[in-house]
């Protein structure tokens, strides 16, 4: 595989790519640009953070779970190129030395990238933007500090990058749906890589030999996010940022629960049809859909078909999709919002859920008409609360009601005990959320955030 793209300003190309050598090994073993450093190498601490410009901008992104392919016709900038080419530091790097940022310096080149990249995006957001950094040792404080000193400063010129005009790499670099059916049809044992935060684990952790495989990356009309006055429609490549942005307005509850979806590198490469494909039993994202009355569209070669999304899900590990099927998009219903998302973690940000309830109640007249609740991390699969359910519809949306419902949740769930929470504590918490949502419908503040003495 050949592939072309910008370092620091300066056009690669590279001949017969490994698919899945890392950008991180890359830059460090091949190139001798040690600033980007290995730290978890699974995309969790930052250290690794390199800036990625595409033709939808500037990101921040994990490049130890970076595959070289992915970087075709784009522009990466490493800590070495966030400097001038007269030496002149970016504005972040100073002020990371004015404000005291760094002390054994490990974490330093990662938290400064993604300092270049929101400063990039005029993102002033710091917290989010910098809770995929760790920092062990200096702590947040001067490093936020560092961070809003600069957000008025002007982006320096040379790391406005853009990305550059390249030819077809390889077959296994598809540019659209209809060529990655094809080549999919063809090939249906290839392992797909959409944002690779999953199987980039397989390689640098598993240490698995992936061959062949096929990138998704550059099939532009697996992106495409549609909302009309019937449905939102969500193209299977959509990232968990553009995501979470489109929802802001349509079920905030679930956009407020993508923002502690892993972190901004991870979330800039995670892509919903990923998320779903791999059937994750603790996914944050199909209890949401599932609560909305999503639909999944497949795809075989020229066949398309689809099914409700809670269907798809068959067992731990297994899921309604043949071979050389692949996941086109997913959609649902436009509706008022009745969505509530409640992710419990053991951390705030970026962490995987121990319990994600997702409770979709619309009451008419005092009485319960509709009910559709969901949760991963209650089975080995994500699932609907049946019987739940069940006990709420035509029945008064009161505390009597919630109380009988609360029973049902033993019939429909037998969770597990394991490292993030054991099966007592699971089910109690998926009671507790019960009754929050009924709370918080009532008008009662239940954030932890919100709630003050």
């Amino acid at each position: 595989m050949n592939i072309t793209f910008l370092l620091n300003g300066e056009t690669v190309a590279l001949k017969d790519v490994d698919p899945t050598a890392t950008l991180l090994d890359w830059l460090r073993d091949d190139c001798g640009l040690t600033g980007t450093k290995e730290g978890c190498n699974e995309g969790d601490c930052g250290a690794c953070t390199v800036m990625v410009t595409d033709e939808d901008g500037a990101r921040a992104l994990n490049s130890c779970i970076l595959f070289l392919p992915q970087l075709h016709g784009k522009a990466v900038r490493t800590v070495e190129g966030a400097t001038g080419p007269n030496g002149e530091m970016h504005p972040a790097q100073q002020a990371m030395v004015d404000f005291h940022g760094s002390q054994c310096g490990f974490c330093t080149p990662g938290f400064v990238m993604s300092m270049v990249a929101s400063h990039a995006n005029g993102a002033t957001d710091h917290d989010t933007q910098l809770a995929g950094n760790l920092c062990r040792c200096t702590g947040y404080a001067p490093i936020v500090r560092a961070a809003e000193s600069v957000e008025d400063q002007p982006v320096p010129v040379w790391v406005r990058d853009a990305p550059i005009a390249t030819e077809a790499a390889s077959p296994n670099l598809p540019e659209s749906s209809d060529e990655l059916a094809a080549i999919y049809e063809r090939h249906p044992s290839a392992t797909l890589i959409a944002g690779a935060t999953d199987v980039g684990l397989w390689v640098t952790k598993q240490l698995r030999e992936l061959d062949p495989v096929i990138f998704l990356n550059r099939c532009d009309d697996l992106k495409e996010i549609l909302v009309t006055d019937d449905e939102v429609h969500f193209g299977a490549m959509v990232d968990m940022n553009r995501m979470s942005e489109a929802l802001t307005e349509l079920h905030p509850s679930y956009a407020e629960m993508i923002r502690r979806y892993a972190s901004v590198q991870v979330r800039h490469a995670a892509t919903i049809g990923g998320n779903i494909a791999n059937g994750s039993p603790i996914g944050d994202n199909p209890p949401a859909l599932i609560a909305l009355g999503a639909t999944l569209h497949l795809r075989k070669g020229n066949t398309r078909r689809s099914v409700v999304l809670e269907d798809f899900f068959i067992d731990y590990g297994k899921q309604d999709r043949a071979l050389g099927e692949f996941v086109e998009a997913v959609s649902f219903p436009r509706q008022a919002d009745r969505l509530k998302c409640y992710k419990l973690s053991k951390r705030f940000d970026q962490d995987i859920s121990a319990v994600c309830g997702c409770f979709n109640v619309v009451v008419e007249n005092g009485t319960v008409t509709q009910a559709r609740i969901a949760f991963g991390g209650m089975a080995g699969i994500p699932k609907r609360a049946g019987t739940v359910e069940a006990e709420l519809v035509d029945q008064p949306w009161s505390q009597k009601t919630i109380e009988k419902a609360k029973l049902a949740f033993d019939k429909d769930f037998t969770p597990m005990t394991d490292m993030r929470a054991s099966a007592s504590y699971r089910l109690d918490s998926a009671k507790a959320m019960l009754e929050r949502y009924f709370r918080e419908d009532h008008g009662e503040l239940t954030n932890v955030l919100e709630v003050s003495a």
